[in-house]
């Protein structure tokens, strides 16, 4: 079978090659592609498999008489100075698939174990008040009064809420590259994150390759979403304005969410001068300085020239800080990835027989000794 020589259409070949989005990676790993792109060589079953995997296409596609039409799966709410952003790259669609795959098991878990619908999931319209709205996402995520004070920094805020929107029933993942895969990278220019709606299974994707800063707000931007019933995926960065109706909605809930009004302009007058104000605002909220000068902004307590100008002296500190900070614990890093409370249920689902381990590791995204070690680390022993 490995030396069987393989008839590919050249369009299907030349579509997967400028697909991957590296051409002359390729070219050093496979000499030959340049015969196979003019149909004078064709490749074996073996260098087909391998090619497949280094252009990150699915390997059936390979088969197909013309170029797939790959179309991303919820709506696109992405814009660069109002212009729609088209051909997603393949490193956001298997993100993406690798979601649907995670929801649509929770999802039929959850069924099964006649769960009620999540009440909050489409509890919102557009025509509501995104401040009246951002109260409420705070009283069902548990967002209470003093809740900051229980944490330390607001860098480990960001873990506890997506923990805490774990807790109300949503999969809520951070992540910088496609699964554990640490050579594909996720693009931050590409999508800053995405909310899958679903009553039973809804989840957030926050694109941990975007700075600490930023994943906070992402997580309530699309948190908002959820409200309102609806998928998106999304890409404004805290400099910029929505041109999106439904975003600038988004926006506004995710802030009273993270701050609100009343308590911000309360406290105002005693949080002293300069980007001073900004980091004593952060540490009250537990949001990051980005966002609590944004949210000056928007309120007008600042003008938009110190906004942006604190804006890119932090994010450049930022941006330091995080090339030393290194990649971290693997395991702890999970925790982020996956989820324990989901992970949980997929690695019981295993023992009790409801689902094969195959399946467990390509849903955790971990196979044999790692995936054994990341179970003990949850306090569950495998056989």
């Amino acid at each position: 079978m490995s030396r069987l020589r393989v008839e590919v259409a050249r369009s299907v070949l030349a579509w997967a090659v400028e697909r991957s989005g590296d051409r002359e990676a390729l070219e050093r790993r496979f000499p030959k592609l340049g015969d196979w792109l003019a149909g004078t060589s064709q490749p074996t079953f073996k260098q087909l498999e391998a090619f497949a995997q280094a252009a990150c296409v699915p390997f059936g596609y390979l088969f197909l008489p013309e170029p797939p039409e790959e179309k991303l799966p919820i709506p696109d709410l992405r814009t660069v100075r109002n212009r729609r952003l088209t051909r997603p790259s393949p490193n956001l669609l298997d993100t993406i698939y690798l979601m649907q795959r995670r929801q649509a098991w929770l999802r039929e878990e959850r069924i099964e174990a006649e769960m009620e619908p999540l009440k909050f999931i489409g509890s919102a319209k557009v025509s509501d008040d995104p401040r009246a709205i951002g109260r409420d996402m705070r009283r069902v995520v548990g967002l209470a009064d003093g809740w900051a004070a229980q944490i330390r920094t607001w860098e480990q805020a960001v873990s506890e809420l997506r923990r805490m929107l774990e807790e109300i029933g949503i999969i809520a993942v951070i992540n910088g590259i496609v699964g554990n895969n640490t050579r594909r990278v996720l693009d931050v220019e590409e999508f800053r994150g995405f909310a899958i709606c679903d009553q039973y299974a809804p989840v957030i994707f926050v694109n941990g390759a975007d700075a600490k800063s930023a994943q906070m707000f992402t997580l309530a931007h699309e948190l908002a979403h959820l409200w309102l019933g609806e998928s998106a995926l999304t890409n404004l960065p805290l400099n910029e304005r929505p041109s999106h109706n439904v975003e600038t909605w988004c926006d506004r809930a995710a802030a009273e969410f993270l701050v609100p009004e009343q308590e911000l302009r309360a406290s105002w007058r005693h949080t002293g001068s300069g980007s001073d104000r900004f980091y004593a605002v952060a540490r009250q909220f537990k949001v990051s300085p980005i966002v609590a000068a944004r949210r000056a902004k928007d309120l007008h307590l600042i003008d938009t020239h110190e906004f942006l100008a604190f804006y890119e002296s932090h994010s450049r500190r930022e941006l330091r800080k995080k090339a030393a900070a290194g990649g971290g614990d693997f395991y702890r890093n999970q925790a982020n990835r996956v989820g324990e409370l989901f992970a949980r249920q997929v690695i019981y689902a295993a023992l009790e027989g409801r689902l094969s381990f195959k399946e467990a590791y390509s849903l955790i995204g971990l196979n044999g000794g790692a995936f054994q070690e990341y179970a003990a680390r949850l306090g569950v022993q495998l056989p």
